[in-house]
């Protein structure tokens, strides 16, 4: 296998192995880098990005962007709350329109606990219009709240 290289330093150009990466969110681009391997979230499962990747539309899922860069870089890997939004991998380029996108480390354990006591004290009565929904949307609610304690304590931001 060939090493992964991300940038010509003197020209700042991409290089083999590597894939331009944008996450954006309604109110701001968090990302425009270089990455070797992108592993994203999608509403059925992850999908896996490098270079060479075939070209693909999708909708996101709510659950854990990882993003690996490229090793000369020395950035290892970053990972990404990510809830909702659409996906485009094309050209050697992925773009992740996120309605919601905050970096592991930004995630506050002690705001994510809270908010997980929060959805898990909920409940839905028996006679609630639309119930299912309503069921699921708890669900979906849970698990995210679930992911982002976990997140949090693996990235040791901890808030006051």
């Amino acid at each position: 296998m060939i090493p992964p290289v991300s940038k010509d330093l003197n020209r700042g150009l991409p290089v083999a192995n590597t894939i331009t990466c944008r996450l954006v969110t309604p109110a701001k681009e968090l990302l425009n880098e270089e990455v070797v391997y992108a592993s994203v979230p999608m509403w059925d499962g992850l999908v896996g990005c490098q270079h060479g990747t075939s070209p693909l539309v999708a909708k996101l899922g709510t659950g854990k962007l990882r993003l690996d860069f490229p090793s000369d870089a020395g950035s290892g890997s970053r990972m990404y709350f990510i809830d909702g939004g659409f996906v485009k991998m094309a050209n050697n380029e992925l773009v992740i329109l996120a309605e919601r996108a905050i970096a592991a480390e930004e995630i506050i354990e002690s705001e994510a606990r809270a908010e997980l006591a929060e959805a898990n004290a909920r409940v839905i009565p028996d006679d609630a219009p639309n119930r299912m929904e309503a069921v699921e949307k708890l669900t979906r609610e849970r698990q995210a709240a679930a992911l982002k304690v976990s997140m949090a304590s693996t990235s040791k931001a901890v808030g006051i």
